[in-house]
């Protein structure tokens, strides 16, 4: 068979036309088409990354087009097939990915420094932190005959843990292709279920024993005796991944079809938080890569070093610094918080820890607030600067670190278990007594939502109330948590696990 070779460098490029025809043979060599505009080498290598190691990328920039090898034809089928199945999207735009006529790139060193400098990075980063890469695992250690699919178990859950932080673990080890999330005996349980045994094998052995955060949620792995999962609805608890059609249940409306473009993105192996985020690396493209290889809030490595977080597409009308501290301060103390003075529809919001920020973007990235669904990533900086003295940036920056408001600030405080995504049901408590049900009913309802329901709990300092869509109890949340209610009682507000 006669392989095919393409070199690229200055002049090359002119002719190097890009594939034209849809899915043909298989080859490792993929070809990546749409890209937006402004997307990074690491961008496309993180797309490769979950199902095998990736040997070379090519962009061509002025076409939106890029060619990504991986080491295997194997690992190329499987990432055609897993994302034939669940549109991939970069940058919110879908791309999209075939196989390429040509059989290996030959790229011009100089002209493709940069991606062979990330590519080295990456695969550096695999090679030291996984005792096990999809690569290069002897074939004896695996044996076939196992189930794909992985029970989870997680002892000493001091944080929550959510389907995505599950999903952005194993992912690292191939595709995992559904997930369901379940309390069983008081624990946190999952059963997760990968395209292929092997890959189940090599993530039972890395990672069984080892904790998700510093310290704390402990993996306790075995194989389920069930080799399938059958999947109903695409919500917080369950997830099948070749199917973002599926309706998300607990009575709610099948996602309207912007949120479920949302949704097939977050559920993209995209959604590695932090793809784009250097840690304590000092070669930002390397910093890159590591996160793309999925190594924040890895085992054993704390997520410490990123406390602050870059949030995107907000509503600039509407936004304010306050109005960010009390949403993301239910997933942790915020401690500053700053607009962009020259793109006011982002903001950079420091957490008071790595976990903390790692818990507010996996709950809040892909939520709506004021009617936009917002994006969270890591960001590069190390600190929110507050403006000099005397310098007036239009109260843009604000400094919470002395806020009453915190809600972690007390060591092992009751909060830390009551952290859930956000819901439409709100947890609501510092009721006092002279509030009657009708006067938290109007004061909901004048947040521009509908209120569905309403319970007080049987000592009436605590309620849940209802409203008809999560994006309305988001917003009643920014409004009303540490309303005044008389009496000394402000109102504490949450999200809450349960519905009325």
């Amino acid at each position: 068979m006669s392989s095919m070779v393409v070199t690229a460098n200055g002049n090359d490029n002119k002719k190097f036309k890009g594939d034209d025809k849809m899915d043909g043979a298989p080859s490792r060599v993929l070809h990546i088409r749409k890209l937006p505009g402004e997307v990074t080498e690491t961008e496309v290598i993180a797309l490769g990354l979950p199902f095998g190691k990736v040997t070379n990328i090519l962009m061509l920039k002025g076409k939106n087009q890029a060619f990504l090898e991986l080491a295997t034809e194997e690992a190329a089928i499987t990432m055609v097939n897993y994302y034939s199945a669940v549109t991939p999207h970069l940058r919110n735009q879908p791309i999209y990915i075939q196989y390429s006529n040509h059989k290996e790139l030959k790229t011009d060193n100089t002209l493709n420094q940069r991606a062979q400098a990330v590519l080295q990075a990456v695969t550096a980063v695999q090679a030291s932190n996984a005792p096990i890469s999809g690569t290069t695992v002897s074939e004896s250690a695996v044996t076939p005959a196992q189930s794909p699919v992985l029970r989870i178990i997680i002892d000493n859950m001091y944080y929550p843990v959510t389907l995505d932080v599950l999903h952005q673990i194993f992912s690292k080890f191939g595709a995992v292709l559904k997930i369901i999330t379940f309390t069983k005996n008081n624990q946190f349980q999952a059963l997760l279920q990968f395209g292929d045994p092997v890959n189940a094998q090599q993530a039972k052995q890395a990672l069984d024993g080892q904790n998700i955060y510093n310290a704390c949620c402990t993996l306790r792995i075995d194989f389920s005796k069930l080799v399938n999962l059958n999947v109903k609805y695409n919500n917080d608890k369950s997830r099948d991944y070749t199917r973002p059609d599926l309706p998300s249940g607990d009575g709610q409306p099948t996602l309207d079809p912007a949120i479920a473009a949302a949704f097939a993105k977050e559920t993209s192996l995209l959604a590695v938080p932090g793809a784009l985020s250097p840690l304590a690396i000092p070669n930002a493209a390397a910093a890159a890569a590591a996160a793309a290889a999925g190594r924040v809030g890895m085992p054993g490595v704390s997520a410490g070093n990123n406390t602050v977080l870059l949030v995107s597409n907000l509503n600039e009308e509407m936004v304010t610094p306050q109005s960010l501290f009390t949403l993301f301060g239910v997933y942790g103390d915020v401690q500053r918080v700053k607009i962009l003075y020259n793109k006011k529809d982002s903001a950079l919001i420091q957490m008071a820890d790595g976990n903390q920020s790692q818990l507010a973007m996996s709950h809040l990235n892909g939520q709506k607030m004021y009617g936009k669904i917002i994006r969270v990533t890591l960001s590069k900086h190390q600190t929110v600067q507050l403006p000099r003295e005397g310098l007036d940036d239009q109260g843009l920056t604000k400094d919470f670190g002395n806020s009453p408001l915190h809600r972690f600030k007390k060591p092992g405080s009751k909060n830390f278990q009551n952290i859930f995504p956000p819901s439409a049901t709100l947890h609501l408590s510092n009721i006092p007594p002279s509030v009657a049900e009708e006067d938290l009913r109007t004061l909901f309802a004048n947040t521009g939502g509908t209120v569905k329901a309403f319970k007080f709990f049987q000592d009436h300092k605590m309620a849940l109330l209802q409203m008809s869509t999560v994006e309305e109890a988001i917003q009643a949340l920014i409004d009303l948590h540490n309303y005044n209610l008389g009496e000394s009682h402000h109102l504490r507000v949450s999200f809450s696990k349960s519905t009325i």
